[in-house]
């Protein structure tokens, strides 16, 4: 998995894995999904993410099973 953010156009990547995109879905209009030809998700891209998201402040944290 992956995150970047890219502060010159204001976007956040989200790569949960590595895959040939087949699709990729409009959520709204600043929000896209990509998945590959079994239908998986495999990105979501977030524009405007500074107002839409908590950037620069990230988390991320493990539950165990």
């Amino acid at each position: 998995m992956k995150i970047r953010y890219f502060e010159d156009t204001d976007t956040l990547y989200i790569e949960f894995r590595q895959a040939e995109v087949l699709e990729s879905k409009d959520l709204d209009e600043n929000t896209t999904m990509d998945s590959d030809r079994d239908g998986d998700i495999c990105a979501i891209t977030i524009e405007h993410a500074r107002e839409r998201t908590e950037i620069p402040s990230f988390s991320y944290e493990q539950v165990p099973a």
